[in-house]
């Protein structure tokens, strides 16, 4: 494992105390897929470029799908810094849609030349779990490689729910490397709520 052009050391290794650790796989697809799956959605459900503009619109929708996974990169930047991706031209966001109620975040990063990071792909929780999750992930395959990409590719955490490494792998991604990531507890600087992610313990600072 490897942070940077550092080797984690072998064995347990202490985090900082207000700070959370997840153990990150990066999984990658290095051609178009032979014979893209059905990017069929199902009746009553659309997908719809987001208003970018609407940064505050943009992170409630982030919050409601990611907070009990403590996705929190998107709460924590800027609105300089945030604005800057969503409007980057090689940079797609969609809103998924159930009779005009956003309930799901499709993004995907094209900034790169020839690869495209399947950045964000979620839904509400009383969205999941229904098969509209392989319905998503075959319209990201279907937009992403409509681009001139040689590689796709993905990050999936163990704070994520557990069924997604494997949803990843069964679409067509290949596991590639493993990192650790070492963040500020999001719950403890105000970003999340404090019942967030209540499978993620909170380790607070010494009194």
């Amino acid at each position: 494992m490897t942070q940077g052009n550092r080797n984690l050391p072998v064995g347990y290794s202490n985090a900082a105390p207000s700070h959370v650790v997840s153990v990150v796989t990066c999984l990658e697809m290095l051609e178009r897929p032979s014979s893209l799956p059905n990017a069929h959605l199902p009746d009553g459900i659309t997908l719809d470029a987001l208003n970018r503009s609407d940064l505050p619109a943009y992170r409630a929708l982030f919050r409601k799908i990611g907070a009990d996974w403590l996705w929190c990169s998107r709460l924590i930047m800027s609105d300089d810094e945030l604005g800057a991706i969503l409007n980057d031209d090689h940079y797609e966001i969609f809103a998924v849609r159930k009779d005009g109620e956003d309930i799901g975040l499709l993004e995907l990063d094209c900034r790169k030349p020839a690869e495209c990071e399947l950045a964000f792909l979620g839904l509400v929780s009383g969205a999941s779990g229904k098969g509209l999750g392989r319905a998503l992930m075959n319209k990201a395959l279907e937009l992403a490689w409509s681009h001139p990409i040689r590689r796709m590719w993905v990050r999936t955490c163990t704070f994520d729910h557990p069924s997604a490494l494997g949803f990843y792998v069964r679409s067509g991604f290949r596991p590639y490397a493993v990192q650790v990531e070492v963040q500020p507890d999001p719950r403890l600087t105000g970003h999340l709520p404090l019942y967030a992610a209540p499978h993620v313990p909170i380790i607070r600072p010494a009194s």
